[in-house]
This record gives structure tokens, sequence and C-alpha cells, in this order.
């Protein structure tokens, strides 16, 4: 009569609650799965036998028949006769197998990679990528094992961090330089897709599509970059003076002082641009076959006492030593 008084499980399937399960453990209790029941393995799923601690049979998508002839492995491992028609107990295990997209990816800290250009540079980089199972039988001995239910949360972090630990040796070897990253993220995103590639078949997984979104430099790094970039837009520092001071003159004009302001302001910028090309610029080599001078230049027109200097009130040319400009009488300091 205990034979009769048992619970018997004559269908075993089973729906997705929502996209967070990657495998799922049917509810067996104390139930057996009759023999002769129905298993229903949908579209993007995989059921996985587990006998005694050990995987019997593995059924891809399909409606199967749970008898003698569709478990020939689980058959052997029982030694059954193929007349026998008691129920049996085994593990049943889905796994998903459908994609599971938009997972994030990013650097928590900045990395630091070899540029040909900077040299050594710091850069962050995220994107989206896409996986699925492709192994069950790989990822149920390695990861979800015979947990009731494993999600995607819990392989999360592993993923993520493989993902910069590859990302870091890949550019580390790489010839794109930072500069070029940003118009060649397809070519880098499938260099970073051959690197983790083999790790996520590891674990029984397939790495679909891998995206690389941005890649970029730490804010201090970034504002020495534009910097960079600004200056080498300017070009010829001394027209980009004289198109500041003609900016400034409208301003300047309507500022109390009126033209003398402007005046004032118009010499001074043009000294201090003046001053600022000449110190970019290196020095002239003397011409060939000019002796080198012998001692100190004399005092006069072209020595010490003739240099000259710029007023600070009018922006006048001034012989150095004076204390007073000549032009408009101002103290010098």
């Amino acid at each position: 009569m205990s034979f009769f008084s048992k619970q018997f499980i004559d269908v075993v399937h089973w729906t997705e609650p929502d996209d967070s399960i990657l495998a799922y453990r049917f509810p067996m209790e104390d139930m057996e799965i009759q023999n002769g029941g129905k298993l229903t393995v949908r579209d993007s799923q995989m059921a996985v036998f587990v006998n005694e601690g050990r995987i019997a049979d593995v059924f891809p998508p399909g409606l199967y028949t749970l008898s003698t002839q569709t478990l020939p492995i689980l058959t052997y491992l029982l030694n059954w006769d193929k007349a026998f028609q008691s129920p049996f107990k085994s593990d049943v295990y889905f796994f998903s197998t459908r994609l599971h997209i938009d997972q994030k990816w990013g650097t928590a800290t900045p990395i630091t990679i070899r540029d040909r250009e900077f040299g050594a540079v710091r850069i962050r980089a995220y994107g989206i990528y896409a996986y699925r199972i492709a192994d069950p039988k790989v990822f149920y001995q390695k990861i979800s094992g015979t947990r009731a239910v494993y999600r995607v949360a819990e392989l999360e972090g592993q993923l993520r961090n493989t993902i910069i630990g590859r990302m870091t040796e890949a550019l580390g070897t790489s010839a794109v330089d930072f500069i070029d990253m940003a118009s060649n993220q397809a070519r880098l995103a499938q260099m970073l897709t051959e690197a983790v590639q083999p790790v996520f078949a590891d674990l029984g997984l397939t790495l679909d599509s891998f995206v690389v979104q941005n890649v970029s430099l730490p804010e201090e790094l970034q504002k020495l970059l534009d910097a960079r970039i600004g200056m080498n837009m300017i070009g010829d520092m001394s027209r980009y003076t004289q198109f500041q001071v003609a900016q400034s003159m409208p301003i300047a004009a309507a500022n109390e002082g009126g033209a003398a302001g402007l005046g004032v302001g118009l010499g001074a910028g043009l000294a201090m641009g003046q001053q600022m090309v000449n110190a970019m610029q290196p020095p002239a080599a003397p011409p060939a076959g000019t002796p080198a001078p012998s001692g100190p230049a004399p005092a006069g027109p072209s020595g010490a006492a003739g240099a000259s200097k710029f007023c600070i009130n009018c922006g006048k040319p001034m012989p150095k030593i004076a204390k007073f400009c000549p032009e408009c009488g101002g103290a010098q300091q």
C-alpha cells in the first residue's frame, strides 16, 4: 500500500517568473517522477537530471516521455531492466539559456596603461555586454551546484571583475593610443571580447556581445588634455593676442576712462603678448662665421644701460634704468 500512497509527478516543466534567474531546481520534496511522465523543456532552456550527485542526462528544448528508453544514461546508472515500470526519483535542474542583456561593466578606479604619445596614463571605461549559458553541465558543476535558485546578480561581480582584469592586460599590449580609442571603440571591443571569451567558456558561458561605450581620463587629467588641445588650436600666439585685444576694445571703450583706458590696456596687452611670443620662440642661432664675443657687452645702446622695458601705466617703451616714464610721467616699480 505504501507504493500507492506515494505522490507521483506526471509533468516536469518550468516557466521563468522574471529575468533574474539562471538556474532553477524543480521542487521534488518526497515526490517521485512517474515512469512515462512528461518533461517539457522550452526554447531558451535546458534541463539536467542529477541522480545521487551525478549528472545523468541533459535535455535540450523539446517534449520528452520519461522512460527507460529516453533515459539511457540514468538507466545505466540504476541498472534498470527495460520492463521495470516503477517511478524514479532524481533532481531536475532547469537552466535559462537565453541572452542576458544590458549587463553593465566599468572601471571602479582608473587603470594605468602605457601610451606611446603620453607615456603612462590612467583611463576610465564602461560599457555593456550580453551572455548566456552554453554548457549547463559545466555551469552546474562549477557555478550553480545544488542551489534551489541561482540568480544573475550572484554572478555579476565575478564577470565584471574578470572583464576589468583582462581589459588592463589587453590595453597594456595594444597598439591603440588613448587619443585614437574614441574612433576605434569597435576594434577595442573586439579585442576585449577575444581576451574575455575563454574565461566565460570555462564557466559554461558564452559572451555574445561586448560594447565599449566610453573611454575617458580622470577629471584632473582631462583638464590638462583640454589645455593642451586649446594651445594646439590657438596656433599663432601673436595673432591670438591681437584678436583678444580687438575683442576687448568695445568693452574697454564703454568702461570708465574711455579711450584713455583703452589705450593703456591696448599697449599693455600688446606688450604682454609680444613678450609671451618671444618667450615661446627658441633663441636665434648666430650667423655662420660670426665670432663669439670675448668679453662682457659694453655699456651703451646695446648694453645693460641701453636696455629697455615697457611702462606699467601706458605700455610705451622706455629705458630700463628710468624711474619715471618719459611719455606719461608715471612712476615705475
